[in-house]
């Protein structure tokens, strides 16, 4: 029985993901390598659940009790009792590919590891390790704790046994799962950041500026927030290493990142992350 899940990256998506799954009764194991990191997880779970009880969604008691099934562990060597496993660190291959071959080293082989990468080969990091069969990507939408949609994407290796665990944690997680072949990009990144990218060759080019675009698709597509804004959101770093896998993995050169958008990353300007992308923060 699946009763303990390790989370590796306490950034924005790996906190949200392990509030989420301590909200739903699973004692959760937090690991990152930066102790700040960790700190700043552990304000932001207890900020973000202190609102839920401010609106009346959760009882005090709740969230308490979630935090108390919440473990911040800052060795990876930690994780070695988990019962399943959801990495959440920066979409970069190689250091998955790392994380992943050392989390099969060191946790039991019948346990599942999980990416949330939005756009990294799952069948690329089930290769890192022994068992391909038990590893898949289950990527969780941002904000966690408020988006339903998992897309849950099956590798070349991945078991039909591991999906339906998968399906059956998302359940108990309250959230939707939508399964995904191993493209890059998956669906909603393959559908998403060309037209973020999109928006981001408008302005380049003088077509509008970043508030005119986002009024346009706000308005008269119905967006509840404009793609300019969610490429701040998401931070500007992520979407053009998401990009830059669907223009190598694709190799269309409609996939092609916006020059403006690699201007901007170079200059550190991230989005809200960095104070600075498209808006000011």
């Amino acid at each position: 029985m699946i009763s303990t899940i390790g989370v590796i990256g306490a950034g924005t998506m790996g906190n949200g993901i392990a509030q989420a799954f301590a909200q739903s009764g699973f004692d959760v194991w937090l690991h990152d390598a930066s102790p700040a990191a960790i700190d700043r997880a552990r304000m932001s779970i207890e900020k973000s659940l202190g609102k839920f009880v401010e609106k009346g969604k959760i009882a005090a008691a709740d969230r308490d009790a979630a935090l108390g099934r919440l473990q911040m562990r800052p060795s990876l060597d930690d994780l070695a009792g988990v019962d399943y496993v959801v990495e959440a660190i920066l979409e970069d291959a190689d250091l998955k590919r790392t994380i992943f071959a050392k989390l099969d080293a060191l946790t039991r082989q019948d346990v599942i590891l999980t990416s949330n990468t939005s756009s990294i080969s799952i069948t690329t990091l089930g290769a890192a390790t022994r068992r391909p069969d038990r590893v898949l990507g289950m990527h969780f939408m941002n904000p966690v704790p408020l988006m339903t949609l998992v897309e849950l994407v099956r590798g070349q290796a991945t078991s039909d046994g591991s999906m339906r665990i998968a399906i059956e944690l998302c359940q108990r997680l309250g959230k939707t799962p939508v399964e995904a072949a191993d493209y890059p990009g998956f669906i909603a990144n393959r559908i998403l950041m060309p037209m973020l990218n999109e928006a981001m060759f408008a302005v380049m080019e003088g077509v509008g500026t970043p508030e005119a675009i986002d009024t346009v698709m706000k308005l008269g597509m119905n967006h509840p927030m404009g793609p300019l804004t969610l490429a701040d959101f998401i931070g500007l770093d992520v979407c053009l290493a998401i990009m830059q896998v669907l223009h190598r993995g694709l190799g269309d050169p409609k996939y092609r990142p916006c020059p403006l958008l690699t201007r901007m990353v170079a200059a550190g300007h991230l989005g809200r992350k960095s104070g600075q992308g498209f808006y000011r923060y």
